[in-house]
């Protein structure tokens, strides 16, 4: 006898409601805001140079472009828009991280990006307060800063700390012949996820700001306490993490190095370079406007809302079933 597919949804109908209603929730957010909502390719030509996220690389040959990437995150295509004027705009997209399996990850997820003109990441934050805190009727998340959160949690200062020391603190988890080739954000990372995040928005939602200039991303930098320091936040609430915000780089050249440093840094996990895409850079040579952005996993926020402890409990089809 031969196994029969398992064909019926993880979601219950009480979920999938639900994630409808989220959805007519978000769109009227920003229909009262003024914010216009658009559409970008999920089948992109480039994929991402950023060590920490892999995509899925895509078949196509479709006159005379052939291969392709499916998109990780829609930003690159909502900044070419910003560049050709579109004002402030969101998109509800589909986007797709390799490797990504678990209580909180499924390869194919739904996020939700958008982006303030003329907005800082302080005045951003508060708008993602309004929208996530009014959909869950819960309390205004606390801002605590990087820094302070790993040094009340995890017991040491993350900007002044050996890299010896900081192996012998993540010993704990790996063995040393595992740590031997991480460099320090890898090692800073594994504290976040095993020691640092799961304690965070336990009694109330809160952000994390002003991570290190290595792990600023696509975030300006500025210098505060005498460390450069990244313009980036993250929401946490129950120790999950909700959303990742920046106030933008608009540096063209600045973005071209740290797109270098990223695969110098692919290069050194033994991953392979990824092609840098010129169309993203020429739209910040063109002039991207001074704004913040924000990516927000819907599924996540989904299962705060219904209280659902594993994603395919939102999901109608996680990988497995699909």
């Amino acid at each position: 006898m031969t196994d029969q597919p398992v064909w019926r949804p993880t979601a219950s109908r009480e979920h999938l409601k639900s994630r409808a209603q989220q959805l007519a929730y978000v769109r009227g957010f920003f229909a009262e805001r003024g914010v216009l909502e658009v559409e970008t390719p999920v089948l992109g030509r480039h994929g991402v140079t950023d060590v920490n996220l892999e995509g899925v690389a895509a078949s196509v040959d479709a006159g005379g472009v052939s291969g392709g990437w499916l998109q990780t995150s829609p930003e690159y295509h909502m900044k070419r828009l910003l560049a050709a004027g579109s004002g402030s705009i969101f998109q509800v997209a589909r986007v797709f991280r390799n490797g990504e399996l678990g209580r909180r990850h499924n390869p194919e997820f739904s996020m939700l990006e958008w982006y303030q003109v003329g907005l800082n990441d302080m005045a951003l934050m508060a708008e993602v307060s309004d929208l996530v805190c009014g959909w869950l009727d819960c309390e205004r998340p606390d801002i605590l800063n990087y820094r302070d959160a790993v040094r009340v949690i995890a017991g040491f200062d993350p900007m002044t700390i050996s890299r010896h020391d900081l192996y012998q603190v993540c010993e704990q988890w790996l063995e040393p012949e595992q740590l031997a080739g991480m460099s320090r954000d890898d090692c800073l990372d594994l504290v976040m996820s095993f020691r640092v995040e799961p304690e965070l928005g336990q009694k109330r939602p809160v952000f994390i700001t002003r991570y290190p200039e290595s792990q600023a991303a696509l975030a300006r930098v500025t210098s505060e306490d005498g460390y450069s320091v990244a313009h980036r936040f993250e929401l946490y609430i129950n120790g999950l993490e909700l959303c990742n915000g920046y106030w933008e780089l608009t540096d063209p050249a600045e973005q071209r190095k740290r797109f270098v440093e990223d695969n110098r840094r692919r290069q050194a996990a033994g991953k392979p370079k990824m092609a840098v895409d010129q169309a993203f850079l020429a739209a910040l040579d063109a002039g991207l406007p001074e704004c913040s952005g924000v990516a927000l996993g819907l599924d996540r926020l989904l299962m705060l809302k219904t209280g659902a402890a594993r994603i395919e409990e939102v999901l109608a089809f996680p990988i497995e079933r699909a």
